[in-house]
């Protein structure tokens, strides 16, 4: 008996991205729609989400970009009933959004406290909440993949990112909650939280360096699409990868 991984339960369908407009959201969506899947971006750069799909127009799927701030609840409840009405129900919600402004925490600045827990916890969980709404309306069998990250299963000493770390450490934490909760609901829904090491994007370069040792945006775009390939029957709980040489 043959196994292979497919996305064709997807080709077609509808993927919400947050955090479309640069780095690993931007590699997302431009590798999603080359493979066929419809995406609704997600940023506050919607300029720049919309050059992005000028770029994608001769793809298999399309990109279609939708303007959020996702520190502002009434942006993301807004920006979900938009998505609703004009492209349907949603099939795969990937809450990839983040920001790591370098504050501690003994002598932290609160404003940048509450800029990480709005946008890698609350924002999240409302996403979810909306996205599952959408999935349970229309009888999707969807998937929802939250980009953890390693900090989010172990302590690093880094300056600056002790709140960060604690956010991540609360996304792993809610990804287990929402996967008992929809097993509890035995909706037919999988869930993952992906963790990346060290990813080469504008900010990690700024914090570590050029020369960091560190994973590229396609390596979690390439993830995802792994994640996506599984059979319905299949949940991938945790995924963690790392660049190879990476402590």
């Amino acid at each position: 008996m043959s196994y292979s991984l497919s996305l064709t339960r997807f080709t077609g369908k509808l993927a919400v991205v947050t955090g479309a407009s640069y780095g690993i959201g931007e590699e997302i969506v431009r590798t999603l729609v080359k493979n066929g899947i419809n995406v609704a971006g997600i940023a506050r750069s919607v300029d720049k989400v919309q050059e992005i799909a000028k770029q994608l127009s001769n793809e298999k799927g399309k990109l279609h970009a939708f303007k959020g701030d996702l520190t502002k609840q009434e942006d993301i409840l807004s920006v979900f009933n938009e998505i609703d009405k004009k492209l349907g129900p949603i099939h795969v919600l990937i809450n990839n959004a983040a920001v790591f402004p370098t504050t501690d925490i003994i002598d932290g600045d609160i404003e940048k406290w509450k800029s990480v827990l709005d946008t890698n916890v609350l924002a999240v969980a409302i996403c979810i909440r909306e996205a599952v709404k959408s999935m349970k309306n229309s009888n999707v069998k969807g998937q929802i993949i939250n980009i953890n990250s390693t900090f989010g299963h172990r302590i690093y000493d880094v300056k600056g990112f002790q709140l960060y770390g604690a956010s991540k450490f609360a996304l792993t934490a809610l990804t287990e909650t929402v996967r008992l909760e929809i097993n509890r609901e035995k909706l037919p829904i999988q869930i993952t939280s992906l963790s990346p090491g060290l990813v080469k994007t504008e900010g990690i370069k700024q914090t570590f360096g050029e020369e960091v040792v560190a994973l590229l945006p396609r390596d979690i775009a390439e993830a995802v699409l792994y994640v996506l390939s599984t059979p319905e029957h299949v949940n991938v709980k945790e995924l963690t990868i790392v660049s190879k040489g990476e402590n």
